[in-house]
């Protein structure tokens, strides 16, 4: 049976693809874990005396250090069992975890992840988010939206900033229709394209597929104004949780 540090550096490796590295010839059981893009560290493991964290002993231990997001959280996880403000990091977004036992491996694994997202890039946060819903305008004067669906299921649309594949989107076409079509998936994203005209400027396209259909009198403009606090569909934009359990029903 391995320690929980191998378990710990086993699961790194294979769920983020991290090299574990070394970096203090004076310290060589200290090891730290990083991103790729942007070098920020998530996870130090250290092998420290257990004084060093207030214990009555001497005896070495394993620790993990990971960053969190808030000082308060920081606060009530270090009055866990197995959980110590961060050694040698600060006190205010680290904590140190006892990889002695005291705290179970799938929990280690849960606030390695959390530091993971805390210290990402923008990208990378963006991706690693779970799907998300969309609410996105279609202007008939540009694009004959209404009838787009009706030999295929998946059409090229603009792509929106923020959109990826698995997110769903309910397209919103304007005047004179005004109400929400039709419910897709994106299936593709980041498809290259450019296109210019009459102040419309489109810099790549994503792949939707047609998942349901709804009846231009039932989510109108004045029923989203009216019922779900939407006065206007510019852009790209979340559903709202009240109109997104109204549009699965």
């Amino acid at each position: 049976m391995g320690s929980l540090r191998e378990d710990v550096f086993h699961y790194v490796r294979k769920k983020y693809k991290s090299e574990i590295e070394y970096l203090w010839l004076r310290d060589p059981n200290s090891a730290v874990f990083r991103h790729q893009d942007n070098q920020k560290w998530y996870g130090i493991v250290m092998k420290i005396p257990r004084s060093k964290l207030g214990l009555n002993t001497d005896e070495l231990v394993d620790v993990l250090n990971v960053k969190l997001d808030s000082p308060l959280l920081v606060d009530l996880l270090t009055r866990e069992a197995g959980f110590f403000p961060g050694y040698h990091m600060n006190h205010s977004n680290w904590v140190s975890i006892l990889l002695d036992g005291s705290v179970p491996l799938d929990e280690v694994c849960a606030w390695i992840d959390r530091s993971f997202l805390v210290t990402a890039s923008a990208g990378t946060k963006q991706a690693a988010r779970p799907p998300k819903e969309w609410l996105i305008p279609s202007n008939p004067k540009y694009f004959d939206i209404v009838h787009a669906f009706d030999d295929k299921d998946e059409i090229n649309w603009k792509q929106g900033a923020g959109i990826r594949k698995g997110d769903t989107v309910f397209l919103y076409v304007g005047a004179p229709v005004s109400a929400i079509l039709y419910k897709c998936k994106v299936t593709e994203t980041d498809i290259p394209y450019r296109f210019r005209r009459e102040g419309l400027t489109i810099k790549s396209l994503m792949k939707i597929r047609l998942l349901k259909r709804y009846d231009p009198e039932r989510f109108t403009f004045a029923v989203l104004n009216e019922q779900y606090r939407i006065f206007a569909v510019r852009g790209p934009r979340g559903v709202p949780e009240d109109l997104s359990e109204d549009l699965k029903r």
